[in-house]
């Protein structure tokens, strides 16, 4: 099989570049500047123990496929409508995505779609460039059919990158990952908003989130099943000169490109709280700081974690009158 991997950022690019070390073809889509670099120079993956320039094959949209060829969606969950457009509907493909939005998108356009849940450390900020944290592992990935099931596809995919280093398993449940994971996302807006100490925050989030999930009778994984499974297959290590600033919604802000991910983390809880009738104002409020600060272009980290529990606060109160 050929992996196309779209959104060759941080996770993309670490599942194309050791996917590639690990002798499988692939062809990453990227755009701009980083598509111009990694044509011109190649790839540069560093890692806690190495640094490799890779010559992984680029293009900056659509090519012409084969039947043989798996889709690897990588991008933000807001560029999931436009980065699937003009790729052959008869194509599997596979959603390495965080949030749970995408996967009934995709099945809007193609019959064969495969959930992802993803662990994986990793940063891009510089073009042609991709850190990849996690040690001794890359990253711990769990693959399904979406909605539900194991097919010799999932098998194989499981397989390829299980022999790419990562610690990969084949399960018919992946939305109920994907759920779990989401919960754990639910911090990224504060992350991206505030300097540390925002843990409580997350606390908050996480709760309110799983009384509308609960509500909703769906199911999700727990952080107790998380931790058993990766242990310490998947740590954070240090990179010699390049601290990790934080992760996906964080280094949106960095990068300053006007959007970020919260529509589809903290607004996942909002949608469904309010198809339910139920308040959510702590995932509410994180949601609309988070774009706005995106829409600002305000770096992360901008915004006192005091001001934003005092707007959680504020909104808490709001909604109990």
């Amino acid at each position: 099989m050929r992996y196309i991997v779209i959104g060759a950022g941080a996770v993309g690019g670490t599942i194309g570049a050791k996917l590639f070390q690990g002798g499988h073809e692939v062809l990453l889509i990227a755009r701009g500047a980083h598509h111009a670099a990694l044509r011109a120079s190649g790839m540069r993956l560093i890692t806690p123990s190495t640094t490799e320039t890779l010559a992984v094959p680029v293009a900056d949209g659509p090519v012409p496929t084969g039947e043989d060829d798996v889709l690897v969606l990588a991008t933000k969950s807001q560029d999931t409508v436009a980065a699937l457009d003009g790729w052959s509907r008869e194509l599997p493909v596979v959603l390495a995505q965080n949030g749970v939005g995408n996967e009934p998108v995709a099945l809007r356009r193609f019959a064969r779609v495969y959930g992802m849940c993803v662990w994986l450390p990793a940063l891009h900020l510089e073009p042609g460039v991709v850190v990849s944290y996690g040690a001794p592992h890359p990253g711990m990935l769990h693959v399904g059919r979406y909605p539900q099931g194991v097919d010799d596809l999932a098998a194989q995919v499981t397989a390829d990158l299980t022999g790419s280093g990562f610690v990969t398993r084949p399960v018919p449940d992946v939305m109920r990952w994907k759920y779990g994971k989401l919960l754990g996302n639910l911090g990224n807006a504060a992350e991206a908003l505030c300097e540390p100490g925002f843990a409580d925050i997350h606390v908050q989030a996480r709760a309110e989130a799983m009384r509308v999930l609960d509500a909703a009778g769906i199911a999700y994984s727990t952080q107790e099943e998380e931790r058993e499974l990766r242990g310490h297959l998947v740590d954070l290590a240090p990179v010699d000169g390049v601290a990790r600033g934080g992760g996906s919604s964080w280094q949106s802000l960095a990068r300053g490109n006007g959007t970020i991910e919260a529509d589809f983390l903290n607004g996942e809880i909002v949608l469904l709280a309010r198809t339910l009738g139920l308040p959510a104002p702590v995932n509410e409020v994180l949601q609309r700081e988070a774009n706005r600060a995106a829409r600002e272009k305000l770096p992360p980290g901008s915004m006192p974690v005091a001001k934003l529990q005092a707007l959680i606060d504020e909104r808490c109160a709001a909604v109990s009158r």
